[in-house]
């Protein structure tokens, strides 16, 4: 299977910017003169691994009180991060910390990391304890931040304790998921598929709840760009597409030119407007240009996604944010629907038409030929992949009465079975339970007609998302 980041160039977005501030009471310092080194060498330790990660990290350094902490609330107001960790180090109070996480208007995240496993209780006096006492501030921390209305989030362990680092890596991931979102420039195209009430959206509540930007575009945006594609450029195209896909004996020719032709267009457009996704749908009649854009945009689309620019069929805006939070922590993100129950095998077979996500399929994607795209105008080239065997987790972004979003989840394993082979994505998806039940629980949640299909049980990582977002979770 061609490797897939070797001939297409990922999308570089602005780095997560992750704020880094450690702290502890200064009373103690001149009463165990060795205390504050050692907890400064701990606060390195951790600004170190920090900076191991995908992320620039602003560290301000070390605070020992209430004014020393109002400095280091200025310095990350400025920095404008998508997350700050507090280091709690030793004990201190919550008056250093509070304007941190006031002043910032950012998420904040409370960790306390002591020395090691456990105290030496026979060789240990006050001063090598207190080392270890980061963690007797933590609920005072919490008690303050629920006061004044502030969400809070902490991991406690020990400086070498994986299972932590890991917990805080979750919250890494959701911070990278919040950064793209708060500066995503969301492309929507054409109009909403007729009569699907689900799909609509109030295109304020994106800038409102994350701080994205929606781009609204015409189909002659796209028109005019393609129209100015050179036949070299096609020819360029379709030997990138013959490198990524295996051509199905259905391609007819002239389709997989206008499907390469339109790919090109597609990557000015989405150049042109500096997009982070794009979702599209438009009708058309009788063959007329709008609808062959519309019918060719299969080909371009699947692999501006695998570039991690979701773009996606049918006017689901909300379901490209989702597949752009899915991509952004590492686990690809396919556009998703149910599509058929196996109760003899307990599975739910799921998938869709159109746009997919090369990195979730289990080998060389194939270029189908179809004659009819079934509820859609037009004919064309289609993309068909077997998704990967093993842990995945679906994602939607729901829209509730009040408006609100939310992001919903499940984690299910995909296993081998019989597929269709209908120029769709597809993939056999076993809950651990009844399929129908899981379909009736799935669909109460809100989620609507389409979701984002992950590679990996993530749902933890989502939940974090959705914490840093400010908007619900709910997982089936």
């Amino acid at each position: 299977m061609t490797e897939i980041s070797t001939v297409l160039t990922p999308k570089v977005r602005r780095k997560t910017r992750i704020g880094l501030v450690a702290g502890g009471l200064g009373t103690y310092w001149p009463q165990f003169p060795t205390l504050l080194p050692q907890l400064q060498e701990s606060a390195r330790v951790v600004s170190a691994r920090f900076q191991a990660m995908d992320a620039d990290v602003v560290d301000v350094g070390f605070i020992s009180d209430a004014q020393e902490g109002a400095v280091a609330a200025e310095k990350l107001r400025a920095a404008d991060c998508d997350l700050i960790v507090m280091f709690l180090t030793t004990y201190l109070t919550s008056s250093m910390v509070l304007p941190i996480a006031q002043r910032s208007n950012t998420p904040v995240l409370v960790i306390d990391l002591q020395p090691s496993e456990k105290m030496d209780h026979a060789n240990f006096d006050t001063g090598a304890w207190l080392a270890y006492c980061g963690q007797c501030s933590v609920p005072e921390v919490g008690n303050v931040f629920r006061r004044a209305g502030i969400p809070f989030r902490s991991v406690s362990g020990h400086l070498a304790h994986e299972p932590a680092w890991r917990r805080i890596e979750q919250w890494i991931n959701a911070a990278h998921v919040r950064a793209t979102l708060r500066h995503a420039r969301h492309g929507l195209m054409g109009h909403v598929y007729p009569g699907m009430l689900d799909v609509s959206t109030d295109l304020t509540l994106l800038p409102v709840t994350f701080g994205s930007h929606i781009e609204v575009l015409e189909f002659d945006d796209l028109r005019v760009r393609v129209e100015k594609v050179t036949e070299a450029e096609t020819r360029a195209r379709m030997e990138l597409a013959r490198e990524i896909f295996t051509l199905d004996d259905t391609v007819v020719d002239d389709d997989f030119a206008w499907g390469a032709q339109v790919s090109v267009g597609l990557d000015r457009l989405v150049d042109d407007f500096e997009l982070d996704s794009l979702a599209y749908y438009h009708r058309g009649l009788d063959g007329e240009q709008h609808e062959r854009l519309g019918a060719g945009m299969i080909l371009g689309a699947s692999l501006l996604t695998a570039r991690g620019i979701p773009a996606t069929g049918e006017y689901e805006l909300r379901t490209t944010v989702a597949q752009l939070a899915t991509q952004v922590v590492g686990a690809g993100g396919s556009f998703c629907e149910i599509q058929a129950l196996n109760f003899d095998d307990g599975v739910v077979e799921m998938g869709h038409d159109g746009p997919a996500h090369l990195a979730v399929s289990s080998r060389d994607p194939l270029l189908r030929g179809l004659g009819v795209f079934h509820g859609k105008r037009g004919w064309g080239v289609s993309v068909e992949f077997d998704v990967q065997q093993g842990p995945v987790t679906l994602l939607g972004l729901g829209q509730d009465r009040d408006g609100g979003l939310a992001f919903i989840a499940s984690e299910g394993t995909v296993v081998p079975g019989p597929l269709l082979a209908i120029g769709n994505t597809t993939s056999r998806v076993d809950f651990g339970r009844d399929p129908g039940e899981w379909v009736d629980e799935w669909s109460a949640t809100g989620i609507g007609h389409h979701w984002s299909l992950s590679i990996g049980h993530r749902a933890d990582d989502y939940k974090a998302a959705a914490s840093l977002l400010g908007i619900d979770f709910r997982q089936v």
